[in-house]
């Protein structure tokens, strides 16, 4: 399946039989972009649903006293946030937190609750209930936004006095909290600066709401420490359950309800991967110009599938991306994304990483993937069917809207556009006149868009390799999809976990065809690229440069370890090993018969 070919973990884990569906989407507005994979937590609301229950008499001074525990607790909690947060949120941000201490120690507040337990034996969680919900209503009518926000922080300050009552009685330990907290996607009516964080004051995964908007002391911690938020989800807490899992892209301001696992694949690379704190960092293992041992330049670029991944990119110093793949929207509904979404999709990425090129590539699915306007029945072999350009040219309005959109979306910016599975010229030449007759539309409805843009193949196919000086003709770049050419070249399922193991070392014929792909690319000076997972495992990076390949397209998260990896290759032994593997001197073909004999192993 060629959308996952850049995606880590082995192709043979996907399950055949799998729902693409996108799930429920929910949408809201954007407070701190980012993404969260995760279950549903549902966060209570403490304050709008304490009971007015009442103590006896003889309880009074019980209850006083957990008042004064969990004053103590909640100030403890914050100071220790406070510390915990120095350095990594500007200073005055971290003020807000004063405030909150302020409130624990304010004596109106906290003789407002007193009297109430003391004179009209209110049980102490009613009374703060009570006490908070005055506050709220008063300061919530008059004009002030700064009293506005007064109530609010007051109303966290309850419901964190709140939740340590709860941890109290309930004997609950921080490791438990923890675990309950911090590794789900919460979801509660508003925000607040204590939904953001466990009581071990580490902050949770994201964060959904279906009220608030995007102002506030929590939506400024929110953004502060890069945790995926979103607000204002209309009938949120009616369409979510606890448990559910949800794919938080807080970059688009959507959440996934129960999605199909197919989509949770495309995810979870992005949501797995270390996040760089703060904004406009660059990650300190990317640099412009890597180079080997020797000093030969190799060039790291992005390989995405999300916003959240290209904004990764971005953040993280990738110059380019090199390849941006462009299923997904396509696998979340029924009937084909309308131009406008494609747009709005497409430009969001292309905003995300300002001037950097952008290699999208056009829609690329097989009829296993249940995209039902396209392939109206699973095939036999979808693999071999109507995969990658194929699908398109046998629907050319799917082709033409995307084609279109990425026109709009490029208007400003430099895109380029990559074909998959192209197996010879004709169909190059097609996909040109589409993109012409795309060009021809824009301008009689007078819209901008790119009017130059650099189109190239994505070689797969093996008979593209024998193809590939007339190709040259008229594609203005390569790319190798490592997976799948070598799942072609070899005739091997990349699925059955049985065999996934040949896919671990490039094969010696393997070899000779990637040097041949890289010989006819320098002679028609076309830029090449390669991507796929099989591209950085193993002593691969080191053969595919002796191959002649110098530009290799992976996933943020990837990154580090190639770029280290490549450090200590020596061109000239990268040379002699290619050399070695493609005429079989290297022992790499006795040990995959022996393989064959013994059964290859899933791991």
């Amino acid at each position: 399946m060629g959308w996952m070919d850049d995606q880590d973990g082995s192709p043979a884990d996907a399950e055949k039989d799998v729902k693409t569906t996108g799930g429920r989407v929910l949408r809201g507005q954007t407070v701190a972009p980012g993404l969260a994979l995760g279950r549903v937590c549902l966060q209570a609301d403490e304050v709008l649903f304490s009971a007015a229950e009442r103590s006896s008499s003889d309880q009074v001074d019980r209850e006083l006293n957990r008042f004064r525990r969990a004053l103590e607790a909640s100030r403890a909690q914050i100071t220790d946030l406070r510390e915990k947060l120095r350095g990594r949120v500007p200073e005055d941000e971290a003020r807000i937190l004063d405030t909150h201490v302020t409130y624990l120690r304010d004596s109106v507040f906290i003789a407002d609750v007193e009297n109430l337990i003391l004179n009209e034996n209110l049980r102490l969680e009613a009374a703060i209930g009570k006490v908070i919900g005055d506050f709220d209503r008063i300061f919530r009518l008059v004009q002030s936004a700064s009293l506005r926000q007064s109530a609010v922080d007051l109303r966290d300050v309850g419901v964190r006095v709140l939740r340590n009552l709860a941890l109290e009685d309930a004997e609950l330990t921080d490791e438990h909290s923890e675990e309950s907290d911090s590794e789900a996607v919460l979801v509660a009516r508003e925000l607040t600066i204590v939904d953001l964080f466990t009581f071990k004051n580490e902050h949770v995964r994201g964060m959904v709401t279906q009220e608030g908007g995007l102002t506030g002391h929590a939506a400024i911690f929110a953004r502060s420490m890069r945790i995926p938020t979103v607000v204002g989800v209309a009938g949120l807490l009616d369409e979510v359950r606890e448990g559910d899992f949800v794919i938080l892209d807080a970059t688009e301001g959507i959440l996934r309800v129960n999605p199909g696992s197919e989509l949770r694949r495309q995810y979870v690379e992005t949501a797995s991967a270390p996040k760089p704190i703060g904004t406009g960092k660059t990650a300190p293992w990317i640099r412009e110009s890597p180079r080997t041992r020797d000093g030969e330049e190799i060039r790291i670029l992005a390989s995405c599938g999300n916003l959240p991944e290209a904004q990764q990119a971005a953040e993280s110093g990738f110059s380019e991306i090199g390849l941006y793949r462009t299923e997904l929207l396509y696998l979340v509904d029924s009937t084909p994304p309308s131009r406008d979404s494609l747009v709005h999709h497409y430009g969001a990425v292309l905003a995300a990483v300002g001037e950097a090129p952008v290699t999208f590539r056009t829609l690329n699915v097989d009829s296993s993937m249940g995209v039902s306007y396209l392939h109206p029945e699973r095939e036999k072999n979808p693999s071999l069917g109507r995969v990658g350009i194929r699908a398109l040219l046998s629907n050319e309005n799917v082709l033409r809207r995307q084609l279109q959109a990425f026109l709009i979306a490029g208007a400003d910016f430099d895109v380029r556009i990559a074909l998959p599975f192209v197996h010879d010229l004709h169909e190059l030449r097609r996909v040109r006149q589409v993109l012409g007759e795309a060009r021809q539309e824009l301008r009689r409805e007078e819209l901008a868009h790119q009017k130059s843009t650099p189109v190239g193949i994505v070689i797969e196919a093996p008979v593209a390799i024998y193809g590939l000086d007339d190709l040259a003709s008229e594609a203005d770049f390569f790319m190798v999809n490592l997976d799948s050419l070598q799942q072609h070249l070899l005739a091997i399922d990349r699925e059955d976990p049985r065999l996934a193991r040949a896919f671990g070392e490039l094969h010696p014929f393997c070899v000779r065809a990637l040097r041949e792909i890289a010989a006819r690319a320098r002679a028609a000076d076309r830029p090449l690229s390669v991507f796929g997972v099989s591209s950085r495992q193993g002593i691969n990076p080191e053969l595919l440069i002796g191959c002649g390949f110098r530009t290799f397209c992976v996933p943020p998260a990837g990154a580090e370890e190639l770029l280290h990896g490549v450090e200590e290759i020596d061109l000239a032994r990268a040379q002699e090993r290619a050399q070695a593997r493609a005429r079989g001197e290297d022992g790499s073909e006795e040990a995959r018969v022996a393989a064959y004999r013994h059964g290859y192993s899933p791991e």
